[in-house]
């Protein structure tokens, strides 16, 4: 099973401000929904902040099976499993049997899981300083960029982006 990060950053690498996203980006969201619905069934992770910041009518994320970790063991919210460390959000994916499992944040659950991720997609928001919360650090040289697309600023996006996907060299 294939694990996949995917995250907005600013060029400051901010990926949200007070819960939410800062900025408002319909071509991305829509990117999002199409790759991690994919062509079969697969799986999303994310952080119990980042499911409780989804609108009600997005909760769950339909046509995926949601993981929310959570340290507090007796977390849960319907239409979601809770694993509590990572090695479960994999097992559940599996057993579900994903395809791929997306990771969709927040920043802890990107750091616990870039390790682990043969792919990172990203979006480049063309905008800085946009956010509180950060993209984890990692190692740039271990991954190959590969640009995919480029838009810019629109009725419906906010700012210009570029749409990359890192594959980590092998």
């Amino acid at each position: 099973m294939k694990i996949s990060l995917i995250v907005a950053m600013d060029e400051d690498g901010y990926i949200g401000i007070k819960g939410n996203l800062p900025w408002s980006l319909k071509s991305d969201m829509a990117r999002f929904k199409h790759l991690t619905i994919g062509d079969g069934f697969n799986s999303v992770v994310m952080g119990r902040k980042t499911w409780d910041s989804l609108p009600e009518k997005f909760s769950p994320l339909p046509e995926r099976f949601n993981i929310v970790m959570s340290r507090d063991t007796s977390w849960s919210s319907d239409g979601s499993e809770t694993a509590l460390y990572i090695g479960r959000a994999v097992e559940l994916a599996f057993a579900e049997g994903s395809e791929e499992l997306w990771v969709i944040g927040g920043s802890m659950i990107y750091e616990m899981f870039i390790d682990r991720a043969d792919e990172i997609h990203i979006t480049l928001v063309h905008t800085r300083n946009s956010g509180n919360v950060s993209f984890p650090v990692w190692e740039k040289e271990e991954w190959a960029e590969e640009v995919v697309e480029k838009l810019d600023a629109s009725d419906v996006d906010e700012y210009a982006t570029t749409y990359s996907i890192w594959k980590r060299e092998k």
